[in-house]
């Protein structure tokens, strides 16, 4: 099915047309029609599925045949960080480039001025986090009294980031006639609850189950001992055809250990997660996205809504301990028909997680038996600490400089995750 088999308006159409989209994604071709009929909206889709454009579009089309449109904020998109919610209204502005639509987003860590300019000039559908959106409501710069359509995007990673008691303030503020889209890639008891309440009879739409999502991306496993996934990973590095990788950790802590590692070895990176600032986060992303950057390291948390087109690989430093987060992951590449890579580091202690892993995707991660650290990879437990220092020795043909940082580094990594 195309675009143009969706009663679709030629403002919208040409837009499309301009950004090269021909047909719809699964999700697009179900909510688009639904939401044209001004139903309630619950969708169960994690990012990567096209879920923007599913509610952008039609949101777009339902706004321009209202025109002359009269003054006040028509609709509200609530997400969970600046990141995301950059991406909507970016998105926003390409799918209604043509129909005069007035939009602009809203986000905390940043000076309000530019955005109570944009506000006072008037606009007809505003992206937001919530803290912002509470803070410049409660200066008298937002009124909700003329809001017809509310979008609820990410709700299972609001409640993960403790941003749910802000949502449910934002709601009491919502008039009680409305349209309501509401966006999960998970539904827990809490969110489902909170679905209950905002939702009046709505249409269900569910796409991409996670097994499906990974048939497209190129997989492989590496079995290695913990102490050596820095060295397997300044290994992998090596190879140039890694134009850009994405890594993932578990914690904060060990995403800004592996970046010294990688910085001491000449590789450009920095990390991205909750710790960081929102404007460090945005300029690690922004220069990820322009090449300046060739590895972003990355939390589960931070990473959800990052949307990058051209990113070639994909490593898990560590595998999830919830398997849905594995495709969650692996899903940040192989975007907009380009080949994707994934690749998995296991260490003996990971075993469980790969078994979970395995079994949600009903599919064996081929591995790769060849690679300069499979020695230790079956180690049942780790060495004692004098032992893991003396496994630290280089195996690779470093410059002097950077040979003895990186067995410093490797030492204090070993140190800190043996703790």
């Amino acid at each position: 099915m195309a675009f143009t088999k969706l009663s679709l308006i030629e403002p919208i159409l040409k837009a499309l047309s301009t950004e090269g989209y021909t047909i719809p994604t699964p999700i697009q071709q179900q909510a688009i029609p639904l939401v044209l009929q001004r139903k309630d909206l619950l969708g169960c889709a994690q990012t990567g599925t096209g879920k923007t454009a599913a509610f952008a579009i039609p949101i777009l089309q339902i706004l321009y045949e209202q025109k002359p449109l009269a003054a006040g904020i028509k609709v509200l998109i609530l997400t969970p960080t600046r990141e995301l919610a950059i991406q909507i209204d970016e998105s926003f502005a390409a799918y209604g480039r043509f129909t005069g639509i007035r939009h602009t987003v809203i986000f905390g860590g940043v000076s309000q001025q530019n955005q109570t300019n944009a506000l006072r000039r008037g606009v007809d559908v505003l992206v937001a986090t919530p803290g912002r959106l509470l803070d410049l409501m409660s200066q008298g710069y937002i009124h909700l009294d003329k809001l017809q359509i509310f979008v609820l995007d990410e709700a299972d990673r609001m409640l993960d980031m403790g941003f749910i008691h802000d949502v449910k303030k934002v709601i009491a503020k919502l008039p009680a006639k409305r349209q309501t889209l509401f966006f999960s890639a998970t539904m827990p008891p809490e969110i489902q609850k909170l679905a209950a309440v905002l939702l009046t009879h709505p249409a269900k739409v569910e796409v991409t189950p996670p097994s499906s999502t990974v048939d497209k991306i190129e997989q492989s496993l590496y079995h290695v001992g913990k102490m050596e996934k820095p060295e397997l990973l300044l290994h992998l590095l090596g190879n140039k055809e890694i134009k850009t990788a994405l890594v993932f950790t578990r914690t904060k802590h060990g995403a800004d250990k592996v970046v010294k590692i990688l910085q001491r070895h000449n590789i450009r990176a920095a990390a991205i997660h909750g710790n960081k600032s929102q404007n460090a986060r945005q300029g690690a992303l922004s220069d990820f996205k322009n090449g300046t950057l060739r590895v972003l390291v990355a939390t589960d948390i931070a990473a959800r809504g990052i949307d990058i087109d051209e990113l070639t690989h994909v490593i898990n430093f560590e595998l999830p301990n919830i398997p849905e987060t594995y495709v969650h992951r692996i899903g940040r590449t192989g975007r907009a028909g380009n080949i994707g890579t994934a690749i998995s580091f296991c260490s003996t202690e990971e075993r469980a997680e790969l078994k979970d892993i395995q079994k949600l995707i009903s599919k064996t991660i081929p591995v790769v038996h060849e690679h300069p650290f499979t020695a230790n990879a079956h180690i049942a437990a780790p060495a004692p600490a004098t032992r893991q220092q003396q496994s630290f020795k280089p195996r690779r043909n470093f410059n002097t400089a950077a040979g003895q940082g990186g067995n410093s580094q490797r030492r204090s990594y070993g140190a800190q995750r043996s703790r």
